[in-house]
């Protein structure tokens, strides 16, 4: 009995142990490079508020399309700004999503509160960065009823999720330079996605450049 007992406590210490190493890890997030306040203020092509989400909106174009970015894995939402202001500026609203941790496999549904809350949009389209493009894929499968297109940015969906029969629109983007993203994972998506899915690679671009926040350490998104 007190060797059971043991083996108990020891589980016990060690699960807290790995949670704690988890949630430093979580929390160490990419940050903006840049002085985000300023480049709000200084911006006047397209209006950006800082609430539970990010919504950024044209200033002079009637806006009827939305799009829905899910952050990389680690990377604070407000490092994507720059990116969804210049799609903002073509006539769409983009409503980054921050996450729980900074990691959107804690919080697949998040598009559901999105779409709910924005009801005066007609077309959606979903799609993110790296991890955040996985999760948006997963809900983009079983949202099709919802969701007119999906974007992805280094990023690809996983194997179950086999999307040659569904009705949407998909684009796929990546670095050449990119040593973070499986590329091998990311360009064989093409087997996954519809037969009318665009591919892109942009030479000489790297895993962070989708965003703004520096130089990413090199590890594999998921395997």
């Amino acid at each position: 009995m007190k060797k059971v007992k043991k083996i108990i406590g020891l589980t016990s210490v060690l699960i807290l142990v790995f949670s704690a190493i988890f949630l430093i890890w979580a929390v160490s997030a990419y940050k903006p490079n840049f002085d985000v306040e300023a480049y709000i203020k200084s911006n006047e092509r397209v209006h950006i508020k800082i609430d539970k989400n990010i919504v950024i909106n044209p200033v002079d174009k009637k806006v009827e399309k939305g799009l829905i970015f899910y952050p990389g894995g680690k990377v604070e939402p407000a490092a994507y700004i720059k990116i969804a202001s210049k799609i903002a500026e073509e006539g769409y609203r983009v409503v980054i999503t921050p996450m729980p941790l900074n990691l959107a496999i804690f919080n697949k549904n998040k598009a559901d509160e999105v779409i709910k809350e924005y009801s005066d949009i007609s077309v959606w389209v979903i799609g993110g960065h790296s991890l955040g493009g996985v999760v948006a894929s997963d809900y983009a499968y079983n949202h099709v009823e919802k969701i007119k297109g999906l974007f992805l940015l280094a990023s690809y969906p996983q194997e179950k999720f086999n999307f040659k029969n569904k009705s949407i629109k998909v684009v796929s983007i990546w670095g050449s330079e990119d040593k973070v993203a499986n590329l091998d994972k990311v360009k064989s998506s093409k087997e996954l996605l519809p037969d009318d899915a665009e591919f892109v690679e942009i030479k000489g671009g790297n895993h962070g450049q989708f965003g703004s926040y520096g130089k990413q350490k090199g590890m594999e998104m998921l395997k």
